[in-house]
């Protein structure tokens, strides 16, 4: 039986699959297009860079990614262990300092003597033998030529969408006198807040919703679709004034204390790297073109001097209709020494990626060492996304956040959500305790 596997793509996904298969001794070959060729969204040449935001969202197990997350760890993820390492404040949020964190992972990756690392474009799936193990993790920027060789190998078509990415700027330009620290509800003082009043507002919504958008000349723009958890700020804004008030504007649960009182609207700033001198507008993801960033944000009062050192920027996301394609170990239906994990499957979000990744590995390597293992099912948040690409019954199948809805549900009435969460995270987590001391996995 052959132990090597190529792996395609050096993202979170294909990061963590290629760790847990060198973790059970199987020979990896990452092969990853950067720094010889980049997207449009990609700055970095390391490894697992974080293209939108530098948050995994929530770390309680009351919170579905919370609880994808701590699976995560009893699991042995690598992608996990780098942002443990490289966490930056975030309230109840898990953020990390994006150069650290992608310098953790490279670090792992480049000294595992496993894994070896091949830089240039893969452009066509049928350069490896047929009987060979490839795991496809390209992501939602994969490259048009490769997407024509996974296009001709599927045998189906598939979608894409737009996500778009928000601006960083610098700490030092902020009015400090204009923000203050808070996180929502008391918890912590990890976000800058940045208040506005009614009119300042009106101004602010009036100048988002004229502005002009930038051309995305690298991309087909027909028939696009925009995920909803990426949605741009001008889009969420031209459903209607108050949209925002509700979205990432809210001012719910912060109260400013310059007068004790809750600000019309709020603009939250996150760290971007631990010394704080950076920061992220927090749910301003942006295609506007970049003079017309600096003239809008710049009018929320404590950005006025703001200084921006990155733009929001739009790219295209690519995933495949995977129940039609895909098992629920990730294998091509028609072809099962080809599996695909990460966005391209249908998983939405940085953490959902790598938690495919992670799976796509484990069970990679025990087929691979002739091994039975079982497939985590829906009483775990790794399982209920792993059914989801596999089994989703949607006639439109749509990439998809980890939630609790797509988990097993109790069976029993239980008062109150946030409780009846946690009862759902306990029971997920000692059936990850049991599969991982049953299939030797820590």
């Amino acid at each position: 039986m052959q132990r090597k596997v190529d792996i395609i793509g050096g993202g979170l996904a294909g990061c963590d699959a290629a760790w847990q298969l060198a973790q059970r001794g199987i020979d990896v070959r990452l092969h990853e297009m950067k720094p010889h060729k980049k997207t449009p969204a990609h700055n970095s040449d390391q490894l697992a860079e974080l293209v939108c935001s530098n948050s995994l969202r929530s770390d309680r197990i009351s919170n579905a990614v919370g609880l994808l997350k701590e699976e995560m760890r009893r699991m042995g993820s690598l992608v996990i262990e780098a942002a443990d390492a490289t966490q930056v404040p975030a309230g109840g949020a898990l953020a990390v300092d994006r150069e650290l964190f992608s310098g953790y992972v490279t670090d792992k990756i480049s000294g595992n003597g496993k894994i070896e690392l091949i830089e240039g474009e893969v452009t066509d799936l049928g350069a490896f033998t047929p009987d060979g193990t490839v795991i496809v993790a390209s992501g939602p920027l994969t490259s048009d030529a490769l997407a024509q060789s996974i296009q001709a190998v599927t045998g189906e078509e598939y979608l894409h969408f737009f996500d778009a990415a928000a601006p960083i700027i610098s700490a030092e330009s902020v009015d400090m006198g204009q923000a203050f620290w808070a996180s929502r509800y008391d918890r912590g003082s990890d976000y800058l807040n940045c208040p506005m009043d009614e009119q300042q507002y009106k101004v602010f919504y009036d100048a988002l919703v004229g502005a002009q958008c930038a051309v995305l000349k690298e991309f087909d723009m027909d028939g696009a679709q925009v995920f909803e958890g990426c949605m741009p700020v001008e889009t969420m804004a031209q459903r209607g004034y108050e949209t925002l008030l509700f979205g990432p504007l809210k001012p719910k649960g912060l109260t400013d204390p310059q007068d004790g009182k809750r600000p019309f609207a709020v603009v939250q700033l996150r760290k971007e790297d631990a010394a704080g001198s950076m920061f992220n507008l927090v749910g301003f993801q942006t295609h506007l073109k970049f003079p017309e960033q600096k003239r809008v944000f710049s009018l929320i009062p404590a950005l006025r001097n703001a200084e921006f050192l990155r733009y929001g920027v739009m790219h295209r996301n690519t995933y495949l209709q995977s129940p039609k394609l895909l098992d629920t170990r990730y294998r091509l239906k028609k072809r099962p020494n080809i599996r695909f994990c990460g966005q391209i499957t249908g998983v939405e979000g940085y953490v959902e990626s790598a938690a495919s990744g992670l799976m796509c590995g484990v069970y990679t390597a025990a087929e691979l060492m002739e091994e039975d293992i079982d497939v985590l099912d829906r009483y775990t948040a790794l399982g209920a996304l792993g059914e989801h690409v596999a089994a989703s019954v949607s006639k439109d199948f749509q990439p998809m956040n980890i939630n609790f809805g797509i988990i097993e549900p109790l069976g029993q009435r239980v008062r109150g959500k946030e409780q009846k969460n946690t009862m759902i995270a306990e029971r997920a987590l000692e059936k990850i305790n049991t599969y991982a001391e049953k299939h030797g996995i820590n």
